[in-house]
């Protein structure tokens, strides 16, 4: 059995301040709908490096002090492992603006079913927020279909 496989990092940021996200309306088709800012890690870059220039290219501001709050990851059909690293923040400074990624915007917690989130975003919620949750485990079932568990 091989001891190493190949894997694909990215990122997610949650913003926040007070009870209010910094949420994008993601246009790309692969995952589209309100989420938070993120992105690939690049060649040579830590991961909060990459947190934090994924935030500032896709929302302008720059952020201070994320702290890793969970990860994601699933094996895709390819071989590789896809790992989502999950980070939080509430200090930021800068002016908020959109990228070509799609449009940012402040949202109040309870306003959230106001909106088309994207797919599982409600789970990544429940893993930033927690204490107890550190993992979001994508497994795909003989039958073909995808099923998530948060550990």
């Amino acid at each position: 059995m091989e001891k190493s496989e190949k894997a694909i990092f990215t990122t997610l940021c949650m913003v926040y301040r007070g009870d209010e996200l910094l949420l994008q309306n993601r246009v790309k088709p692969d995952w589209q709908g309100w989420t938070f800012p993120g992105g690939h890690v690049e060649e040579g870059e830590s991961f909060v490096q990459a947190a934090k220039r994924e935030v500032l290219e896709e929302t302008g501001l720059k952020i201070a002090s994320p702290r890793l709050c969970g990860i994601k990851q699933w094996q895709r059909d390819t071989g590789e492992r896809y790992i989502v690293l999950l980070y939080k923040t509430d200090r930021f400074s800068g002016t908020l603006t959109s990228s070509a990624e799609g449009e940012m915007r402040w949202v109040k917690r309870s306003e959230l079913a106001r909106y088309s989130l994207a797919d599982d975003f409600m789970a990544h919620l429940q893993v930033f927020d927690s204490e107890e949750l550190s993992e979001f485990f994508y497994r795909q079932e003989k039958d073909g279909a995808w099923n998530y568990k948060l550990l």
